[in-house]
C-alpha cells in the first residue's frame, strides 16, 4: 500500500518546492519530468528490471513520436510563439510513465499517476502552450505504446511443455517465484 502513493508523493514534493512552486507551467514541466522517474522506482522497487526496459521503450517511443510529429504537423501555439504546438511533447513524456503504471501494475498505480498527467497536460493549456487537443493526442500515443511495449507484471510464472515420445508423452510444468 505504501507503494500506491509513491507517484503523488514525488509529485507533491516537486512541485511544493520554492524552486518549481512560482508557475504552474513549471509545475508541470516537473511532475513531467518526476512521473516517468517515479515510474521507474517503482519498477526497481519491485525488482522488475523488464518493466524498466519496457518503461524506456515506451517513453523513447511516446516522446521520439511527439517531437517527430511536432516537426511534420505546422500548429500554432496559443500564445502565437511559434508553430510547435501539436503534439505536447511534456504531456508525452507525463504519459508514457502513468501509461505504463497502468498497464504493467494496474489501475492501483495509474490512476494517481493519470491525475498527476492530467495535471501537465492542464498547466501547458493554463501556460497557453498548447490547446486541450495537443495533449490529448500525447496521451493517446502514450496509451497507445504502452499497450504494444508493456505486458502485465506477474510475480508468480507458469510454464507447461508437452514432450511426446514413441512410447508416450511427458508434461511438464514449471513454476518460477
Amino acid at each position: 500500500m505504501k507503494t500506491l502513493w509513491i507517484c503523488p508523493a514525488a509529485a507533491l514534493l516537486l512541485t511544493a518546492s520554492p524552486v518549481c512552486a512560482d508557475t504552474t507551467e513549471t509545475a508541470g514541466t516537473a511532475v513531467a519530468i518526476a512521473l516517468p522517474l517515479t515510474a521507474a522506482g517503482i519498477a526497481a522497487y519491485k525488482h522488475d528490471w523488464n518493466g524498466v526496459i519496457d518503461l524506456g521503450l515506451t517513453t523513447i517511443a511516446t516522446v521520439g513520436t511527439a517531437y517527430a510529429l511536432k516537426q511534420i504537423v505546422k500548429e500554432r501555439r496559443p500564445d502565437g510563439s511559434d508553430f510547435q504546438s501539436f503534439p505536447s511533447d511534456t504531456s508525452a513524456l507525463a504519459s508514457s510513465g502513468s501509461s505504463f503504471l497502468w498497464a504493467r501494475y494496474g489501475w492501483q498505480y495509474g490512476l494517481p499517476a493519470f491525475a498527476a498527467s492530467s495535471f501537465v497536460s492542464y498547466s501547458r493549456v493554463e501556460a497557453k502552450k498548447h490547446h486541450w487537443y495537443d495533449t490529448a493526442a500525447s496521451t493517446v500515443l502514450a496509451i497507445g505504446y504502452s499497450a504494444i511495449f508493456t505486458p502485465r507484471f506477474s510475480k508468480y510464472r507458469i510454464y507447461s511443455s508437452l514432450d511426446t515420445s514413441p512410447d508416450g508423452a511427458v508434461l511438464r510444468l514449471t513454476y518460477n517465484y
